[in-house]
């Protein structure tokens, strides 16, 4: 077999580096033509012997991922799967990493059912395992990639959450086992699964794997691990139905008391901030979890503002930034501003203090998320809510050089690009009380500044400075009584002529213009 199969390893080498390194994709034609100048047991055999040429095995591992990546390579696959587990059990991590990929590829290629039979045929799944836990970063990543694939489909999950909690694959059970490194790598793919679909999220939490986040969470022996956790808590808390299966667990508790934890590091505080931040920011996210769970988390952080002063910035920032997750959606945005005291509060007083930089960017966006500007509909919240902001941000400028919101917001859109951008927001959101908009029409340095197309520099900016036109004129123009003054008539054609230029356009007449020069001679 070995003499039918040989090559000659710098003529092979040579032609892999080729088709590892080519810059487009391969197809079919192309890797069967590669196959059969060089068949898949000769290149196999040359990975095992790794014959006497330096950098060999880097080349085959690239070559061979481009062949299994096209059709007609992962249509081999299933022929040759005593080469993958022994692959998968390789001491070369390259090697490993390619048989990771390989797994993945046939998952992607094959028939479902024929695929999960092979998986099981050859108990390819701990070696998948084995290699997520000790392998290094790259084979870790691969096999993690494969056990999602292997997770996505009815024939999968099956193999990937066994029915006993005593099998030795049983997540739980492997992540006792693992050493600090193995464990926070299961806990990743614990990650990676539940954002799957809210099925294989449902598989999770019946096995109660959430509870092992949990558990490493109120473990603050190992600050690293501790933040390691929290940061995948923070994916976690990104994905969909994240709400629906964490309100089932002490989670949320957990992270209040964390955050009312005086004597925890704060950027342990700040990460649980923001992990509840992001978790109660979804829309749906009032179907699952209780309003006592809310308002105990805004308690949390309202507390957390009497000891911001002395503490570092980058914690105020955080609770500001959690408020203004929470504040982007209705019913979050609602208690922000009805609870007593209310925490937005907060938000209103860092949003117009020009002291610290940071501090008032992050309560500028968190003050335009509760006013609505990330909201598509319901921006206007119920009239205690809405009278309760009203009255926050006149008492704020009642109390400053500005005396009036109008004055506040001006000073907003003076300062540099970033506030301006947060300043945008804000007034996107705002301008749809009357209150609000009767201050910006009424203070025609603000209109100057939103409808001039040179302010901005970047896309961003234009972008927002023209959401922020068409939000004024919008309102403006619902309003019967306002639409008919006269005295707004040129405000209303401003605003409309800025709106018509679009985002870009800085002159009113930028069609290209033909120039005629004299040739250069030489």
């Amino acid at each position: 077999m070995e003499e039918e199969y040989s090559v000659d390893p710098a003529l092979l080498l040579d032609a892999a580096s080729d088709f590892a390194h080519y810059p487009g994709v391969h197809s079919d034609a192309s890797a069967q033509e590669f196959l059969t100048r060089f068949p898949l047991p000769a290149i196999i055999s040359a990975l095992q012997t790794k014959a006497d040429h330096p950098g060999l095995e880097n080349v085959l591992v690239d070559c061979m991922e481009k062949i299994f990546k096209t059709k007609y390579g992962a249509s081999l696959i299933p022929h040759y799967m005593p080469f993958v587990v022994v692959g998968l059990g390789a001491d070369s991590q390259k090697v490993r990493y390619l048989a990771c990929k390989t797994v993945s590829f046939l998952l992607e290629n094959t028939d479902k059912r024929i695929a999960a039979r092979l998986v099981l045929q050859y108990d390819v799944y701990p070696l998948l395992l084995s290699c997520l836990i000790d392998g290094d970063e790259q084979v870790a990543t691969a096999s993690m990639d494969a056990i999602k694939n292997l997770a996505g489909y009815p024939e999968g999950m099956g193999i990937v959450f066994p029915a006993s909690n005593d099998e030795a694959t049983h997540l739980g059970n492997l992540a006792t086992r693992c050493s600090s490194l193995g464990r926070v790598r299961v806990l990743a793919l614990i990650v990676r699964l539940f954002s799957i679909s809210s099925s294989v999220a449902s598989e999770i939490s019946k096995s109660n794997l959430i509870n092992i986040l949990e558990a490493d969470v109120r473990n603050t022996n190992d600050t690293l691990v501790t933040l390691s956790v929290l940061e995948l808590l923070y994916e976690l808390a990104e994905v969909q139905h994240s709400a629906e299966f964490l309100s089932k667990t002490s989670l949320l508790h957990l992270l209040s008391s964390m955050i009312s934890n005086a004597s925890a590091e704060s950027i342990l505080r700040s990460r649980a901030m923001m992990i509840a931040g992001r978790l109660l920011s979804k829309e749906n996210a009032f179907s699952f979890i209780d309003e006592s769970s809310y308002r105990t988390v805004l308690s949390a952080i309202d507390r957390r503002f009497e000891f911001l002063e002395s503490v570092e910035a980058d914690e105020c920032e955080c609770a500001l930034e959690a408020l203004g997750q929470i504040g982007s959606s209705f019913q979050g945005a609602t208690l922000l501003l009805s609870t007593s005291p209310p925490p937005a509060r907060h938000v209103v007083s860092a949003a117009f203090d020009q002291q610290q930089h940071s501090i008032q960017l992050a309560a500028l966006h968190a003050l335009g998320n509760i006013a609505g500007e990330s909201r598509t509909e319901n921006m206007v919240l119920n009239s205690n809510a809405e009278e309760n902001l009203k009255h926050m941000i006149y008492e704020k400028a009642s109390n400053t050089s500005k005396l009036t919101p109008s004055g506040l917001l001006l000073s907003v859109l003076q300062q540099d690009s970033e506030i301006r951008l947060a300043g945008y927001r804000l007034i996107t959101g705002l301008v749809a009380r009357p209150w609000c908009l009767m201050e910006i029409i009424s203070r025609q340095e603000i209109i100057d500044i939103v409808t001039d197309a040179f302010t901005e520099t970047k896309k961003i900016g234009m972008e927002a400075r023209h959401k922020c036109c068409e939000a004024i004129y919008k309102a403006l123009t619902s309003s019967t009584k306002l639409i008919s003054d006269p005295a707004f008539a040129g405000i209303a054609a401003k605003l409309q002529e800025a709106i018509k230029r679009g985002p870009f356009l800085a002159r009113k007449h930028a069609e290209a213009q033909p120039v005629v020069v004299t040739a250069d001679r030489f």
